[in-house]
């Protein structure tokens, strides 16, 4: 076993507004040690916290914007959440479930709260990632992927620790879910307490993990608590992640795309003439129509 230790653990940014439905903490970019290359492919994350939204007539969220060159991940934990695409992808998620929106050579979309959600308000909690795609495939054609917590697929461990979902990628060959461009792997962990479960990833796929729920330890040795990221170091393979109450834990690791990000608003590319042609193409009407 060749142990893979932790580089950083980070603390919860103070939160700010996306739209007026999402209340995020951001853990990608953030900084010189997570920057957009440190953890390729996964280049931005934000973090909804637990956050009890009062009731609202109108559904909360960001309207209408542009996306190219990679993919959206919505993870759903608390509430619904509503998302529509110029493409012709949509649908609602709730507890469990995600969407996986693929701009690549662009889409307009919007997401709110969930109509009868927003009605009753309550608590929200959510995680977005933004997923890079390598340059070959930056203007392929858009798509959309719905996933309820039913079309999850499940690795049950032994010895009663919980359930492994595999969101993308494989655990123990129980193959992801959903299709990704790139080698990565993303799980909930769902353990129960006193309880671990055991990962290995190649030691030069970037990792990290997100406590959604409760508390960890990880190689029986550092504490994590709720609402805490942990980045690993890019040497060794195999860790592993002990419920010190019950958790709920997104484990995230990929190969790294190595290839220059040019990125700005909501384009990501390779080059600076790559963003210009994105914004020149959103401005000439070439992503579509959207109703806000």
């Amino acid at each position: 076993m060749s142990i893979k230790n932790i580089e950083l653990i980070a603390t919860p940014r103070a939160p700010h507004f996306v739209g007026d439905g999402f209340r995020v903490h951001n853990f990608i970019p953030s900084g010189f040690r997570l920057d957009m290359e440190r953890m390729s492919p996964f280049i931005l994350l934000d973090y909804n916290s637990k956050y009890n939204f009062p009731p609202s007539d109108s559904p909360k969220g960001v309207g209408v914007h542009p996306h190219r060159g990679f993919e959206t991940v919505t993870v759903a934990y608390k509430g619904k959440i509503a998302h529509h695409d110029s493409s012709g992808g949509g649908g609602i998620i709730g507890e469990g479930g995600v969407q996986w929106m693929t701009a690549a050579s662009g889409v307009l979309h919007k997401e709110y709260h969930e109509e009868e959600f927003s009605k009753t308000g309550g608590e929200f909690q959510m995680v977005q990632l933004w997923v890079n795609l390598p340059a070959k495939d930056k203007m392929s054609k858009p798509k959309y992927q719905g996933l309820s917590n039913g079309d999850i697929n499940k690795h049950t461990l032994d010895n009663n620790a919980g359930t492994i979902e595999v969101i993308a990628g494989n655990y123990n060959n129980t193959m992801g879910s959903a299709s990704t461009f790139t080698p990565l792997h993303m799980y909930n962990a769902k353990l129960n307490t006193d309880k671990e479960a055991s990962f290995s990833f190649p030691e030069d796929y970037n990792t990290a993990v997100l406590v959604i729920e409760g508390s960890i330890t990880i190689n029986d040795k550092e504490n994590v608590a709720t609402d805490h990221f942990v980045l690993f170091e890019n040497k060794g393979e195999d860790f592993t992640i002990k419920a010190t109450e019950k958790a709920i834990v997104l484990v995230l690791s990929g190969k790294p795309i190595n290839e220059p990000i040019a990125a700005q608003g909501p384009f990501v590319m390779n080059t600076k003439e790559e963003i210009k042609q994105a914004i020149n193409d959103f401005n000439m009407g070439k992503f579509g129509y959207l109703e806000d």
